[in-house]
Formats: structure tokens, C-alpha cells, sequence
């Protein structure tokens, strides 16, 4: 039998290659990439000089939302969980969220827009980076993710949605209540910044020979 230099089998090693590579590029994971690629499509359908334009900008953030769900739920169901997976849907999900945002407050730039997308973007950034420095100190579990945030995600989603389309659709008045849930959604952030906060406290407050006993 032939060895590789680090004494494993060239054919197991090549069947673990070919594991990985199927692992990497599984259904969840595919989904995730797509709500990455469907960004471009997004801004390029909101800038369209149609009257479609709103209503099918409504109907890409709804599917990728959708994939939101899908990529995890099945990455849990099928046991097809991985490192990429895990680092590219909460990526996907803010790129998604924040250009949605930043094409909302573009499109009509008003304080009643502007303040609770910048409380939820400015939140993302915050909490992201408390869950890199976390990790690296090996506490990462500490700030995982709570109903609060989950709450939070859909009030967003369903506000995101309702402000695209910003006419009255269907009898509902889309952007009044889109901007109802948007303040709650930027409430429900700060709540779950604080819980993360409030989590992670003590490694925070912690002294550095402490902290870096941990590593």
C-alpha cells in the first residue's frame, strides 16, 4: 500500500479530499452562496426604471430569506454541517440585510429611515466583532444566539420586505407597517446586544492574565 509523507494511505486520503470537497459544496452550502449572488441581482432589479421593479425586489429578498431558513435547516437535518457553512450564512445574511438598508435610506432619506437602519447595522459590526474577540479567547459559546436575536430577524425581514415595496399592496399599508417593525426590530437589537453583551461581561471585564489563561 502506498503512504503519503504524513503515513496516510494516497487512496484514503484522496476519498477524504473528495468528502470535503462534496461537504463544501452540499445543498446548505449552496444555498448560502446563492443568497450571496442574489445581492447584485437585488440592487440592479431596485434601480430598473419599471413599475415591477419594487415588487420583484420584494420577491428576491423573500427568497433569499428563505434560503436563510432552508441552508441551516437542512444542514441540521442531513448532518451536512460544516466550518464554511457556519462562517458564510450569518456573512450572507448581513450582506443581504445591510444592502437592503443602505438601498432603503438611498431611496428615501429621512431620519425615520436612517436611524433604525443605522441602529441595526451599527449593531451587526458590534456584535460581529464581539464574537470574533470571543472566539478567540476561546469563549465563543458565550454569545451564541438567543430568541431575541431570532425574534429580531424576523421583525426585520417582514419590514425589509413591507418597505420595499413601499406602496400599499393588497389592501395592507406597507410602509407605515414597515416602519413600525423596523423600530421594533431595531429594539429587539439593541435587547440582544445587550444580552450579548451582558454574556460575555466578564471575559470583557476579566483581568488579562485571566483572559489569556483561557487561550
Amino acid at each position: 500500500m502506498l503512504f503519503s509523507r504524513r503515513g496516510t494511505p494516497y487512496g484514503l486520503r484522496a476519498r477524504l479530499r473528495t468528502e470535503e470537497a462534496s461537504m463544501m459544496w452540499n445543498i446548505p452550502n449552496s444555498l448560502t452562496l446563492l443568497r450571496i449572488a442574489l445581492i447584485p441581482v437585488f440592487v440592479l432589479i431596485f434601480y430598473l426604471p419599471v413599475p415591477w421593479a419594487r415588487p420583484m425586489c420584494a420577491a428576491v429578498f423573500t427568497a433569499a430569506a428563505i434560503t436563510d431558513l432552508l441552508d441551516g435547516y437542512l444542514a441540521r437535518r442531513w448532518g451536512q454541517t460544516s466550518r464554511l457553512g457556519a462562517f458564510l450564512d450569518p456573512v450572507a445574511d448581513k450582506l443581504m440585510v445591510a444592502s437592503a438598508l443602505v438601498l432603503l435610506v438611498q431611496s428615501d432619506p429621512k431620519i425615520v429611515v436612517a436611524l433604525p437602519a443605522a441602529v441595526i447595522i451599527g449593531r451587526e459590526i458590534t456584535v460581529s466583532a464581539l464574537r470574533e474577540w470571543m472566539a478567540e479567547i476561546g469563549a465563543r459559546a458565550r454569545v451564541a444566539v438567543s430568541m431575541a436575536g431570532k425574534l429580531k430577524t424576523t421583525a426585520q425581514m417582514v419590514a425589509i420586505v413591507l418597505l420595499i415595496l413601499h406602496e400599499p399592496t393588497m389592501g395592507i399599508p406597507t410602509r407605515p407597517v414597515g416602519l413600525v417593525l423596523i423600530y421594533i426590530a431595531a429594539l429587539l437589537t439593541l435587547w440582544s446586544m445587550i444580552l450579548y453583551l451582558r454574556a460575555a461581561w466578564p471575559s470583557l471585564t476579566a483581568p488579562p492574565e485571566a483572559r489569556s489563561g483561557r487561550d
